[in-house]
């Protein structure tokens, strides 16, 4: 048995398995999940495991080089918005995309990760850097 860091099995997979340029969807319990992208389902219930504890555990594994969130979390839910910028690592790049643009570009991505979350446009697009 692992003992630290990322203990779900098809979540680590996933990550371990993602090369420069790879796009992983950490998204709300709302987002839609596009045909063809692989479900990683983590929701237990409303709020668990929520967004930025998620994000929090997937940045600890995963070398990201820039990411993409909808634009209107800002407006509609100024309080995650908040949250989120101020533990965004400040060093990786990050853009603000209309919804629609953000779901088109999860089409492409490896996997969709689900979970708890029910803040409107609680969603991240990470693409994959390299160590090197």
């Amino acid at each position: 048995m692992k003992k630290t860091g990322l203990l779900h099995a098809e979540l680590s997979r996933t990550i371990a398995s993602m090369g420069h340029g790879d796009i992983l969807v950490i998204g709300d319990a709302g987002l839609p999940v596009p045909p063809g992208v692989p479900l990683i389902d983590l929701a237990l219930r409303t709020g668990v495991p929520g967004f930025l504890e998620t994000l929090e555990i997937v940045l600890s594994e995963l070398h990201v080089e820039r990411a993409v969130i909808d634009e209107e979390m800002a407006s509609v839910s100024p309080a995650m918005s908040a949250a989120f910028h101020a533990a965004w690592p400040s060093d990786v790049a990050l853009h603000s995309v209309p919804h629609a643009e953000l779901q088109a570009t999860a089409t492409r991505a490896k996997a969709l990760v689900r979970t708890g979350e029910c803040t409107p446009y609680s969603n991240i697009v990470l693409v994959s850097g390299v160590v090197f």
